[in-house]
């Protein structure tokens, strides 16, 4: 790629171009949504590393820590026309949003140096080490502990929900710093090595049949005092407004759900059934409506959670309409995509906050409702 900065329009053509003849070398990777199936990680990684060595990772970090230098619209740029040839624009959302967000925001200049460019070139991956078993939508409850023992911390606790954490070289972490302080005062955020002692990694099978999510158990498990991300007990301003930036994701989103409810509408021909046709065609409105939210939001951390539940619950629909448009055959697809999809759909209900307390915050935030009683 050219030093000199392009157009928005140029770097558009490039990326295109980029992204056109990495799909014919059989390089480029699929999408993948925000977790990486572990079954794909090699994959990914080549496609990381040939984004890498061609100018196409990291669009909008700085050079000096690997990346392009281009403002925050080529990102998007870059975003959106992967999502139109439905490849994967970065090797996982964990350590490229996430992790890569919260050091170039709040990382020290030595931890910018260390992790930053190690990321984009595919030698480090990343997993979140946020939600427990006892602390998942309601996260400001966590329990796992981090204690000073002077050279460094050390982690005590169970985390659950980790994507890819069984492949994972680092993560972010979350861990209370300050047991004496309620709620999320005296949560700090760390960079945490997967390596090192005392972590006991568990997949998790999903009806899928994959092991996306695991379990982690901590041990007196060592972090670097140099690894604290951010402010001593202040960690959850870190991780809030880490995942409050993601206003990149939502141009690519909406292109993906065009053309996901686009193959719905394929699947119609004379012989569907009315009453199914109709319902799918109640599917492509919805779709429209989200479509319109998702321009609206722009990552707008206060529609956040409406674009969250709109996105997960239209997911479960379009899948289950797709497979009973399938009829007594659908039970012998075991192998068909749009099985695995209607299989992982429910799972979102849960991943990145229930839809539960989608409602909840929703009502709250949104709509001014009175606070949900807690149980006492």
């Amino acid at each position: 790629m050219a030093s000199d900065s392009p157009t928005i329009d140029e770097f558009r053509h490039r990326s295109a171009d980029f992204i056109r003849d990495a799909k014919a070398d059989g390089i480029a990777c699929r999408a993948f949504g925000a977790i990486m199936p572990p079954a794909m990680h090699d994959q990914a990684k080549a496609w990381q590393q040939h984004m890498y060595a061609n100018g196409f990772a990291g669009v909008s970090w700085p050079k000096e820590y690997g990346g392009q230098g281009y403002s925050p619209e080529f990102r998007l740029v870059w975003s959106e026309e992967c999502a139109r040839s439905e490849v994967s624009p970065y090797m996982n959302f964990q350590g490229f949003v996430l992790a890569g967000g919260a050091i170039l925001k709040y990382g020290t200049e030595e931890q910018k140096q260390k992790y930053l460019r190690a990321t984009l070139a595919a030698e480090i991956l990343w997993c979140q080490l946020f939600s427990e078993p006892g602390s998942g939508s309601d996260l400001v409850s966590l329990s796992t502990k981090a204690e000073d023992h002077g050279d460094e911390w050390q982690v005590t606790g169970q985390k659950v929900w980790s994507s890819t954490a069984q492949l994972a070289d680092h993560g972010i972490l979350l861990a209370r710093t300050n047991s004496q302080e309620p709620g999320h005062r005296g949560i700090s955020f760390f960079l945490f090595d997967m390596h090192g002692p005392g972590i006991d990694v568990r997949p998790l099978k999903q009806m899928t049949g994959d092991h996306e999510f695991c379990e982690v158990f901590l041990d007196d498990a060592p972090v670097a005092k140099a690894d604290l991300l951010g402010p001593l007990h202040g960690g959850w301003g870190v991780a809030t407004s880490v995942l409050g930036d993601e206003r990149a994701e939502v141009g690519a989103a909406g292109i993906g759900l065009e053309r996901a409810t686009q193959r719905l509408i394929d699947t119609i021909d004379e012989s569907t059934d009315p009453v199914h046709r109709d319902r799918i065609m109640r599917t492509r409105v919805t779709a429209g409506a989200l479509r319109q939210l998702l321009d609206r939001s722009e990552g707008d951390p206060k529609l956040g959670p409406l674009v969250k539940l709109g996105n997960t619950e239209f997911s479960t629909e379009r899948t289950r309409t797709r497979l009973d448009g399938m009829g007594p055959a659908a039970t012998v697809l075991a192998d068909e995509q749009v099985v695995e999809d209607f299989l992982y759909a429910p799972g979102m209900r849960v991943a990145g906050g229930t839809s539960e307390i989608q409602r909840n915050l929703i009502g709250e935030r949104l709509l001014g409702l009175p606070r949900e009683p807690k149980a006492r």
